[in-house]
Formats: C-alpha cells, structure tokens, sequence
C-alpha cells in the first residue's frame, strides 16, 4: 500500500484514502509519495496503443493501491473519460503548430479547462471514500479562474459534500464567473471575495489551520492543487502525449503555463516514474516569483498584479515545495526552517546554489508581459489559423526562447479555451468563439453567488451557517 509524507517531516504517514481527505499536513507540508512507482521504458513502451482510460489506470493504481479498488477505480476512470464528458474522442488531442511543435489541448472537459482532468476524478474518489466511511464534509477552495467551475463541476453530484468556492469578486472572467455560479445545487456556493485571489487562499489555508468553526462535526477537503489526487491525476497526459509522438523512444519537453506549480509538478513526477522528459519550461506572467528564483535566486513575494491571464495570477505558488523537498534531499526539517523563511514574506530568500543548479538541469523558465501574450496569439493564428487561449500563448512563448534541442518534440500545454478569455480575445483582435454546445445558453442562466468582506471570521461564519442549516 502506498504511504504518503509531509515535506515538512513532522506530521504522521497517511494512505491514499487519508490524503485525499486531508489537504494540508499537520505540520504545514504537503503530502508526496513515500516511494514513487518506477517504470521501464519497455513497459512504457508496451502502453503505447492503450487508450486514455486504460493508461490512466496502468499510471494511478500504484498511488490509490490498497484504498481503491481496481475495478472501482477503472469504473471511475471510464466514467470521467469518455466523448459525453470530454468533448473531443481522443480526450486530450496533440495540435501541430510547427515541425516538432505542438499544443496538448486539455480544455475538451466540461468546464473548458485543464483541471476537468482531476477535479472530475476527484469528485469520483471522495464520494466513493466517503459513502464507505459514511462521513459528510465541507470543500472550500479559491479559484483565480478555471479550478472554481470545475471543482463544482466534479463534484456536484457527490452525496455526502458541500462546497463552498471563494473568487475575487469582478476579477475572473464573465465566462469563468458564470461557470461557477449557474451550477444548480443545494449543496453549491460561491463566494465573491471583495479582495484578490492571494487573499482568498489565505483564507482557506487559515481554515484548514483552524477548523473549529465546523465544531468538530465536519473536516474540510482541499480541492486546489495542494491535493495530490489533483497532481496524480494530470501525470497521465504528459504519458499520452508522449506515447503519441514516439516516446518513450525518444525524450519530450514540455512548455506549461503555469501559477501554483501543480501542473508541471505532475510532468516532474512523469519523469521520476521512468518517462524520458528532457526539458521543463515553467511558463508565468507577471506575476513572476517562480521565474525570478530560477533566473535570479531570488525568490520574493511581491504585490499581485492583475493580468488578461487571471488563472497565473498567483502570487505563491504552493506546489512548489514538493519540488524543494525532492531538491533538498527529503530532508523535512530542513524544508520546513526553509519555507518559514520563504513565508515570512519579509526579505529576499535564495536557494543553496547546488539545489538551483540541480533544479536548473531540468527547468527553465520565461514570464511573458500582456503585449507579448496578444502578440504571440495574433502570430500563431497568422501561422496556423489556430486561436490560442492567452495562457496557452505564454506557454508557447517561452517554449520558443526556451527550447533546448529543436530535434525532439516539444509540447505546450493547452491550458483552457479562448472563449473563455474575451478580454485577451479582443484584445488581440478577434471576434469570441463560439461556446460548446453544452455551454450555448450560459449567458441565459440565473447566477447563485454571496459577495462577502475579505474577512476570515465573516466568511467562516458563512460556511458554519449553511454547513449546519438542518
């Protein structure tokens, strides 16, 4: 059976089952692996023809082994990837821009965004862990765009859950705010947040700090990407999208616009699994912290800058200590005298050289301004009559000035569809496109949402009140 630990050292070994429902650890960390599954290219090798259900079971079932049952999880799996809930038969589909340049498009999913790929899962695991434990909880997130509607999306239908979704109010798009806050249920409530998304995450992480205003009656689960469930879900299409370019043959690289880390982690871990990665571009805005410690060593929390990129306005990006900890050798105490540092947000904090140098052998890493995000849209339209999403545009940037070696694949991940962008859309002189078929009407549906203070108390009050309203 699979043990996770804390990247801090000093909160106890959880299974899969614990994890999924645990969030943050107890001493801060986030949860990894004890051990991750090793794989040979020859066994790679033999997946290459398997479609994207059964790969993502050959990928999963060593991290929920012991807590999922095989055929239970192959259920799941069948059920979350199929054309009536991603749009599109191949689920995630390889677009050609260049030779040996390509877009994974991961925005087929119901809420056009690449976390379908594990919010979907996840809803599926927790109300199969919670029907068995017969046990209710409350799910509270914050969302700068996408993670909202589809964690709503992915767990809707669960049974034995609540869910209670903070945004910053007027700060996502119309499309990603709708998506959010049309879903029908009674177990469903977003939250406007008359502040930023930096805010709204404290709030949350303060929450899983301290969760006595559930008196003891409910825990609350993560749904961000702090949840591993989430990382180990979004490993299985840098896998897929391998197999279909010939690897494991031949190495990868990958371009990934990215905020809170969690996506690209995933492709770190593909590569610790055996798969051949070559090159990992960490793609950001302006809002740059991750680009500056890779570039510079400098790693400073600075003030959040609102961009036509409202996914990667992210401030702190929390996953990547799951990278620092492998870096540092496992060694959680000394990760956790480090992130204190890190969190203190009072001075600018640097990396032992040879820690940055290891990062450095596989990471590169470009922040792209909003010029540049409209510039590169209009250009790869001009070259291919293909419109990208403005997160998308970033990751294809920097793939660009970063690319190593032009002789092997490389691989931007699709992040989320344009229309979900109108702002960015326009800007770059192009008229909306359409919304899917299953979203024609969304600008006709009735909104649910409160608008509450940036206040801890205020919105803990909020969730006791409809959490308990029997």
């Amino acid at each position: 059976m699979m043990k996770y630990i804390s990247t801090r050292g000093n909160a106890p070994e959880l299974t899969f089952e614990d994890v999924l429902l645990t969030g943050l650890a107890t001493d801060g960390g986030l949860y990894v692996p004890k051990e991750v599954p090793q794989y040979s290219l020859e066994e790679i090798q033999s997946w290459r023809d398997l479609p994207y259900t059964e790969l993502a079971h050959k990928v999963i079932y060593p991290f929920v082994e012991g807590c999922v049952d095989s055929d239970a999880l192959k259920g799941m799996l069948e059920d979350v990837y199929n054309n009536t809930n991603f749009g599109h038969k191949a689920i995630a589909p390889l677009q050609q821009l260049d030779h040996n340049e390509y877009v994974l498009e991961l925005f087929h999913g119901p809420t056009l965004a690449f976390k379908d790929f594990a919010l979907q899962l996840l809803g599926r695991l927790l109300d199969y862990v919670l029907e068995r434990r017969n046990e209710k909880v409350v799910i509270m997130g914050a969302t700068s765009g996408d993670t909202g509607s589809a964690a709503i999306e992915g767990t809707k239908a669960c049974r034995n859950v609540d869910i209670f979704i903070l945004h910053p109010n007027g700060k996502v798009s119309e499309v990603q705010r709708r998506q959010m806050t049309t879903v029908e249920g009674d177990n469903i409530y977003n939250i406007a947040i008359e502040g930023n998304f930096d805010q709204a995450q404290d709030m949350v992480k303060a929450s899983f700090g301290d969760q006595s205003f559930l008196r003891g009656e409910r825990k609350l689960v993560a749904v961000n990407s702090i949840n591993w469930a989430r990382i180990m879900a979004q490993i299985v299409y840098y896998f897929y999208s391998s197999l279909n370019l010939g690897g494991p043959l031949r190495p990868m690289a990958y371009s990934v616009p990215t905020g809170n880390f969690g996506d690209i982690f995933a492709g770190y871990m593909a590569r610790k699994m055996g798969l051949p990665i070559e090159q990992l571009v960490i793609a950001t805005n302006t809002n740059d912290v991750l680009h500056r410690l890779m570039s510079k060593n400098q790693y400073e929390v600075r003030p959040l800058k609102h961009t036509i990129t409202p996914s990667m306005d992210i401030a702190v990006s929390s996953n990547f200590e799951r990278l620092l900890f492998d870096l540092y050798d496992r060694d959680g105490s000394v990760l956790a005298g480090l992130m204190a540092k890190m969190n203190a947000r009072d001075d600018i904090i640097s990396l032992d050289e040879d820690k940055l140098a290891k990062a450095r052998e596989l990471f590169d890493s470009l922040a792209v301004d909003e010029h540049t995000t409209v510039e590169v849209m209009k250009e790869v339209y001009a070259e291919t009559g293909y419109l990208l999403d403005p997160h998308t545009a970033i990751g294809v940037k920097a793939a660009r000035e970063c690319r190593r070696n032009p002789n092997i694949p490389m691989i931007t991940l699709g992040t989320a569809h344009p229309v979900k962008f109108e702002d960015a859309v326009g800007r770059a002189g192009f008229d909306m496109p359409e919304l899917p078929h299953h979203l024609k009407d969304l600008m006709e549906r009735e909104e649910r949402l409160s608008v509450l203070p940036a206040d801890l108390n205020t919105v803990q009050q909020f969730i006791a009140e409809n959490t308990f309203r029997d």
